[in-house]
């Protein structure tokens, strides 16, 4: 099974065919409304901007299993998402993006980009050690391990980049320009 076999749920029911973006350049990061990286759907939206003429697509799933910072339906989310970001990339359904409920998208994901550490910085010292509370295993599993982790996809399918929340958004918009 590859990116192209799989499908994510649209908040209308329907199921969003990776295939569809065959040939693109594809973000996929869970998201959250009420989490101290939400500003970064700012970054995200100007790198669409920029690059969705281009052939980049946003597969923007939101998730509600980091400290239920994503509480609000998936019409709330929508809102939310375009009035204080004026988001124009669609939100899939809420899903969950670990554990036995994971949808198949991230799993895949995580099956091709393992976690590889939070970088340096002020940020990146606070996630690692709030999350050694949670998980003491942490570093050791390729398990998404907050909001706003992204994965790039290149124009063939494949999973070349993951990129945690603590990353620079400057080096995401250098990796999917790169591939653009």
């Amino acid at each position: 099974m590859g990116f192209y076999d799989l499908t994510v749920e649209k908040t209308n029911g329907e199921q969003q065919a990776m295939k569809d973006y065959e040939g693109k350049v594809v973000m996929v990061v869970n998201t959250a409304t009420g989490c101290g990286f939400t500003p970064q759907y700012k970054d995200i939206e100007s790198i669409y901007e920029a690059y969705h003429d281009k052939g980049l697509e946003i597969v923007d799933v939101p998730c509600n299993q980091f400290a239920g910072q994503t509480p609000g339906t998936d019409e709330e989310i929508h809102v939310f998402c375009s009035l204080h970001y004026n988001t124009q990339f669609p939100q899939m359904k809420k899903a969950d993006v670990n554990g036995d409920t994971a949808i198949e998208l991230f799993k895949y994901l995580k099956s091709q980009k393992t976690f590889e550490g939070f970088g340096k910085g002020p940020k990146a010292l606070a996630m690692s050690a709030m999350l050694k509370k949670i998980d003491k295993d942490y570093k050791n599993n390729s398990e998404i391990k907050w909001n706003f982790t992204k994965f790039i996809v290149d124009r063939q399918g494949n999973v070349v980049a993951r990129f945690e929340p603590t990353a620079s958004m400057k080096d995401v918009e250098d990796c999917v320009a790169s591939l653009i």
